[in-house]
């Protein structure tokens, strides 16, 4: 995909990886970023055959996203913070239903909209030095895409209000301790290592089956939705797949399965 002014995409072999390229401002998500996001995600919702994740890094290794660009912010009032928030609630629900995996390797800070991004993905990677924090309210400000629901969801309701309201940044260690992200790892280069090895891991599991895993646990969040029924549905749905016939014969057999997404 062309014409990406902040952002680095590489269609790597078996999967995707962006980078938020704003270096000089830290890969602060201003709205142009969103934009370009927003328009990504649509592109490899439709591209997304032999690929089995995507990761979403930053820039350098300063920060992966030092929050919303607090430039923008100035010009903000009742009806433009509509806006605001709906584009980026628009981009971080687009990424937390993607289809197949995405994971956020966080390398350096993860402030505001940065730790909004890691949040609605579906695995996070940090280094030593990640940091992360909800900083909103030292700005009179509440996180508006989503965190206050994702970080209440992933750490609890006690720990998500302890990082909201003191607006304290945490170490990679304790965010691994709050269950924040998933895995510590000492550099940008292990840390691809270990994402290659989740996207490794991906690759031998029936598609369908890891969509279905995706949307089911996304439906225990959606008050709309009885997420009981809708998994009897989706479990369903997977036995109709000739990867379901393929996986169990396969374990009859005693050999990995061959799975083809059909």
């Amino acid at each position: 995909m062309r014409n990406l002014k902040n952002l680095h995409f590489e269609n790597r072999k078996d999967y995707f990886l962006i980078k938020i390229n704003r270096p000089k401002n830290l890969n602060a998500l201003n709205q142009k970023t969103i934009e370009e996001l927003i328009l990504l995600f649509d592109f490899i919702t439709k591209n997304s055959v032999g690929k089995y994740g995507i990761v979403i890094t930053g820039e350098g290794d300063k920060s992966f996203v030092a929050g919303a660009d607090i430039k923008e912010f100035v010009e903000l009032d009742g009806k433009s913070s509509l806006k605001f928030c709906r584009n980026g609630h628009d981009l971080f629900n687009k990424i937390e239903k993607m289809h197949i995996p995405v994971i956020a390797l966080v390398n350096g800070y993860a402030l505001g909209g940065g730790c909004e991004l890691s949040l609605a993905c579906h695995i996070r990677v940090a280094t030593l030095n990640a940091k992360f924090s909800q900083p909103e309210i030292n700005l009179g400000l509440i996180p508006g895409y989503g965190g206050t629901q994702r970080l209440t969801q992933i750490v609890g309701k006690s720990k998500a209000l302890e990082m909201m309201l003191t607006a304290e940044m945490i170490s990679a260690e304790d965010a691994l301790d709050y269950k924040l992200i998933n895995n510590v790892v000492d550099d940008i280069d292990s840390g691809i290592k270990k994402v290659e090895e989740y996207i490794s891991t991906f690759k031998r599991k029936g598609p369908n089956a890891i969509k279905n895993v995706i949307k089911s646990v996304n439906n225990y969040f959606d008050k709309d939705v009885d997420g009981f029924e809708e998994e009897i549905k989706l479990f369903i749905e997977c036995v109709k797949t000739s990867d379901f016939k393929e996986g169990i014969q396969a374990f009859i057999e005693k050999r990995c399965p061959d799975f083809k997404g059909e």
